[in-house]
């Protein structure tokens, strides 16, 4: 229906509450959420990285952050699904922009992100992050473990990111195993769903592959999750080729036989009591995708790592009251 204000992005006077743009029309921030550089007394911030140097196949992801927003505003105003409730009546979101990158010095790039991450944390808001590639999750990694320790890895993905690293590559197929040799990632107590491909080195992390999930129930992933990561606070990473690319076409390394938007949605809709600290989704390559089938899906996941943020809070508020 008609709205009495609009471009919520940048006229919010508070972090919380919903917007009332049209969904097709206005700022486009993540979920309508106000812009500001200002995280002070934030529950969570949502961030864009966007940075695609890394990539072993097709670039584009540093577009992802740009098309998740877009998509995103088609969830404001209502009570989310799955979590019939509104996010932000009580939970302040901000939506922090991009960080800034220098596409000619690419070896500043791990830094600059780990630092401005740093930043963010120290508000003691949960950062969400979209992605640019799976690169970006090394300099994420570090920055929550320098807060929170070592840390468990659920990951989603169709590929392992274990491949030999030297320690300076920008490459983003070996973060994973750069992470577990400088202890920032514990592999006892992590996980990686959807795998499809193999990979020289797995460092003792326990892997879903395609075809285990094909035959599990949400439910039951979402048991295997709980169990590896033993109560251990835990980093979310979701690259969107996890999804077969019939649910997201748009990306730079896609592999076929994987799961649907449907199935994964509803084991991350399960996860709600892991102790998550931080979570990303990457790997959202627009210039491949089709009527937004990807963008929506990346934007999907986002909102439902907010949605398990939201009700984490509504618990712990229930037990203090």
């Amino acid at each position: 229906m008609p709205s009495s204000s609009i471009d919520n992005a940048f006229m919010a006077s508070t972090a919380e509450g919903a917007a009332e743009d049209p969904t097709y029309a206005g700022a486009l921030s993540f979920m309508r959420r106000r812009y500001s550089k200002d995280v002070t007394g934030a529950d969570a911030v949502v961030w864009g990285i966007p940075f695609d140097a890394a990539v072993s196949n097709r670039p584009g992801a540093r577009f992802g952050p740009q098309a998740i927003r877009r998509a995103s505003a088609i969830f404001d105003n209502d009570p989310q699904y799955p979590f019939d409730r509104d996010l932000f009546e009580t939970m302040r979101v901000v939506d922090y922009g991009d960080c800034l990158l220098d596409y000619g010095n690419h070896q500043d790039t791990p830094a600059k992100i780990e630092a401005e991450a740093a930043k963010i944390l120290e508000s003691g808001a949960f950062l969400l992050s979209m992605g640019g590639d799976h690169y970006v999750t090394w300099p994420l990694l570090k920055a929550h473990a320098a807060v929170h320790g070592p840390l468990a890895l659920i990951h989603f993905d169709a590929h392992q990111d274990t491949w030999f690293d030297d320690g300076k590559r920008i490459d983003h197929g070996s973060f994973v195993a750069r992470a577990v040799r400088d202890g920032i990632v514990d592999p006892d107590r992590s996980i990686q769903i959807g795998i499809r491909t193999h990979a020289p080195e797995s460092f003792g992390i326990k892997i879903l592959y395609g075809h285990d999930i094909e035959d599990m129930r949400p439910a039951d992933i979402a048991y295997a999750i709980a169990e590896r990561t033993g109560g251990k606070k835990a980093y979310l990473t979701f690259d969107i080729d996890c999804f077969d690319p019939a649910f997201a076409p748009g990306t730079g390394t896609p592999v076929s036989g994987g799961p649907s938007t449907a199935k994964i949605l509803s084991v991350l809709r399960q996860l709600g009591n892991n102790e998550i600290v931080g979570a990303d989704i990457v790997e959202v390559a627009p210039a491949y995708d089709h009527a937004d089938i990807t963008a929506i899906a990346g934007a999907t996941v986002a909102m439902h790592f907010l949605g398990l943020v939201a009700e984490r809070r509504a618990r712990q508020a229930a037990l203090t009251d």
